[in-house]
């Protein structure tokens, strides 16, 4: 398999775990809840959208604020990697509270961004894997191939949360809403298991570059 073959299917079933359509369709419902189903396209088809430019600034602009922050790539993936654990073990097992996936408030003017595009479907997961990304794209040789890639990546997902959020009313009489729970629960999981290996492979850059730095002052 192709280096940009794989880096597509690698960022495409990533962002579509971390984003999972099913955690968002409960949310889309209670928002769209009296609604015509014009307006409730319209409200998927905007959250979409947000989602789609927020997911392309970090891409292109995430590399850009690791500099300007003077923060390492190594201590981006551990902290990535923190929050990825974190968001799968509140889709694993909600608290009471929510977590840090927060319900819908049904009084904001623009629910297509907030609460549904952000942090819903973006959030801080979300962010860390497509900072990552984008440096892992900056340090590979065929460097716009692989940014068309996770371009398509992005663009794919986006298309296939749009249709869970069209056809949110259909998916959820079909699934039912402990179809939806247990379908979020083993998402979850996975996700958990993403973020433990992202702060792994954190960890071992930064004790790779440290032992190099400290080999360096040892020669000296």
């Amino acid at each position: 398999m192709s280096p940009v073959l794989t880096l597509f299917i690698s960022l495409f079933t990533t962002l579509l775990a971390i984003i999972n359509p099913l955690e968002a369709l409960p949310v889309h419902l209670g928002l769209i809840d009296g609604k015509a189903d014009t307006e409730q396209r319209r409200i998927a088809r905007q959250a979409c959208l947000y989602a789609l430019l927020l997911c392309f600034f970090f891409l292109l602009f995430g590399t850009l604020l690791l500099r300007l922050f003077d923060v390492p790539l190594s201590m981006v993936r551990v902290v990535g990697g923190v929050i990825l654990t974190r968001v799968g073990f509140d889709l694993f097992n909600p608290p009471p509270s929510g977590g840090i996936v927060p319900r819908a408030d049904d009084g904001n003017a623009n629910v297509a961004f907030v609460p549904l595009a952000m942090p819903i479907m973006f959030g801080p997961g979300a962010i860390a894997t497509l900072i990552s990304m984008a440096s892992t794209i900056k340090q590979s040789p065929g460097e716009l191939l692989h940014f068309l890639a996770a371009s398509a990546a992005i663009v794919s997902c986006m298309a296939v949360t749009y249709i869970f959020l069209v056809n949110a009313k259909p998916i959820l009489r079909k699934i039912g809403k402990q179809g939806i729970d247990a379908a979020t629960r083993i998402v979850g999981f996975f996700v958990a298991a993403m973020g433990m290996g992202l702060i792994f492979n954190g960890a071992v850059e930064f004790l790779q570059a440290y032992r190099i730095v400290a080999q360096s002052a040892v020669g000296t």
